[in-house]
């Protein structure tokens, strides 16, 4: 049942939007000063972060009318930034998927936004940074975006604190141990792979990301250089207590966006296949596992793995 909402909530709500879209240049008639309008601008980035996308369901997500999300589809095809093929299970639909040009354009217009958001964000003291975006993401909880849930609460991704590497070697050795039955070799593993991090740490070319939930560390992952056109991403975790709230799946999402960004050309990991839950995570961010071998090793018999994705497509 709707709430009673004082007029005075309403007019700074208002207020926010109107500052916000002026902010972003929400209003702009060329997005990003790129050739689209923001409707358009979405559409490329939609289907730039899915393997295909049919009008209606567009519609849906972006929350538009179908008739103006056809008309816009219309427009990107003439200009050859779309294919569209009718939909193998559904013959009434078409599915609809970036040409080479059309992921040229997404490519530009998300690097772009994330320019334009690094500045927004760089004029700012690293502690009002965190409160920004912990702010965002209450705001998107709240209002029923797509991380708002029964289960969903507040979380940030930061760079790790001091003493903070300490953290992810220990919750690393208990959680395996008790998961897993990992013996200490792994621990100590992890403790050399954060200690190589530490000491040849580039920043231009490699990252950290410490999730926080209710100011505490709750998960982990690192992208670090293999080569000069390959990243690896390493030491993924999540705590027990914050599974299921979508943490895995973003922490992977900022190494594919960082090593993007980077210049890398791919972007590999090495895990065991037993590793079902980041598995199932790996492969619907586009990985594909490209070599496997029988092995003992932290006490177990296991199976190694590596998967890739390819940055460029």
């Amino acid at each position: 049942m709707p709430q009673p909402v004082a007029v005075e909530r309403v007019a700074a709500l208002r207020r926010f939007n109107r500052f916000y879209t002026s902010l972003v240049g929400a209003l702009d008639a060329e997005h990003l000063h790129a050739p689209f309008t923001l409707p358009e601008a979405r559409v490329l980035y939609e289907l730039g972060h899915a393997s295909g996308g049919t009008p209606t369901a567009l519609a849906a997500t972006l929350r538009l009318d179908a008739g103006y999300v056809s008309r816009i589809v219309r427009s990107l095809q003439r200009r050859r930034l779309l294919h569209r093929a009718r939909d193998a299970e559904d013959g009434r639909q078409y599915r609809l998927t970036l040409s080479p040009a059309g992921r040229a354009a997404f490519r530009r217009l998300d690097k772009a936004a994330d320019r334009e958001m690094a500045a927004l964000l760089g004029a700012l003291p690293a502690p009002a940074q965190w409160e920004v975006v912990a702010s965002a993401q209450a705001l998107e909880r709240l209002l029923g975006g797509p991380s708002a849930g029964p289960l969903a609460a507040p979380y940030v991704l930061r760079p790790p604190a001091a003493g903070e590497m300490g953290w992810v070697i220990e919750r690393h050795g208990a959680i395996y141990a008790a998961e897993y039955g990992w013996n200490a070799e792994f621990e100590a593993l992890v403790a050399e792979i954060c200690a190589r991090f530490v000491r040849r740490f580039q920043p231009e070319r490699e990252r950290c990301w410490i999730a926080e939930r209710d100011g505490v560390p709750v998960g982990s992952v690192f992208v670090v250089e293999k080569s000069r056109r390959v990243a690896q991403l390493r030491l993924l975790i999540v705590e027990p207590s914050a599974r299921g709230l979508g943490i895995g799946a973003r922490l992977v999402a900022e190494c594919l966006q960082f090593a993007r960004h980077a210049g890398y050309h791919r972007l590999m990991l090495w895990t065991q296949a037993n590793l079902l839950s980041a598995r199932r995570i790996y492969e619907t961010a586009g990985f594909e596992r490209t070599w496997q071998h029988s092995h003992r090793a932290f006490g177990a018999d296991l199976v190694e793995q590596v998967w890739e994705l390819d940055l460029r497509r």
